[in-house]
């Protein structure tokens, strides 16, 4: 998006603090649905924060692949699978906190002595001449048509072995064959006294 340069700015520092907040709610918060709703702001800050950065398409996958897919699938993950059981203290509780803490505060060491040895500034400005989403459809159909077709027949392939997978459980180990045969070619008689009632209203 070319805005100006105050407007990225405040934009950027209030997606900033949005995704920040919402990020500190997921791993707070007791209730694990409030938590899947905040990992839906997560994502939409996210989005936004590609729009800031001219990624258009980017911004639009992850609203349409993380927020509509993935995040409420994990909402309907936890509401069909709704344990009313209270969580049982484990005797290690302590020391996983405290090698919980240990790792985050190694990631969170790394990742801002990432951002402080990146050269972020740039002399000229990014000279944005096409959208994105024409350039990335022209490779996906020219140079990268190969691979964008196999990686959708092994999504194919992978939501067919889902559905499989999950009707197998409804479907007999084995049916016999004389069973088999008898209910295809056989038929449920009528009832012979519809047959007699039938006759005498007739007559």
């Amino acid at each position: 998006m070319n805005l100006a340069e105050g407007v990225q700015s405040v934009s950027l520092g209030i997606l900033g603090v949005m995704m920040i907040g919402t990020a500190l709610g997921v791993v707070l918060f007791s209730n694990i649905v409030y938590s899947a709703f905040l990992l839906g702001g997560v994502f939409i800050s996210m989005a936004g924060m590609y729009l800031l950065l001219n990624g258009d398409f980017v911004a639009s996958a992850q609203i349409l692949i993380y927020v509509g897919a993935i995040n409420v699938l994990i909402l309907f993950a936890i509401m069909l699978v709704n344990k009313r059981q209270d969580f049982s203290p484990l005797p290690s509780a302590g020391l996983r906190k405290v090698f919980t803490a240990l790792v985050s505060f190694g990631l969170f060491a790394l990742l801002s002595t990432m951002v402080l040895a990146t050269p972020w500034a740039y002399t000229t400005n990014p000279v944005v001449n096409q959208n994105s989403i024409v350039v990335i459809g022209e490779h996906f159909f020219s140079d990268f048509l190969l691979p964008f077709e196999l990686a959708s027949v092994l999504l194919l392939i992978a939501m067919v072995g889902a559905i499989i997978l999950a009707r197998r459980e409804y479907l007999p180990d084995q049916v016999p064959t004389t069973e088999l045969q008898q209910t295809i070619l056989t038929l449920p008689e009528r009832p012979k006294e519809l047959i007699s009632t039938g006759s005498s209203t007739d007559n």
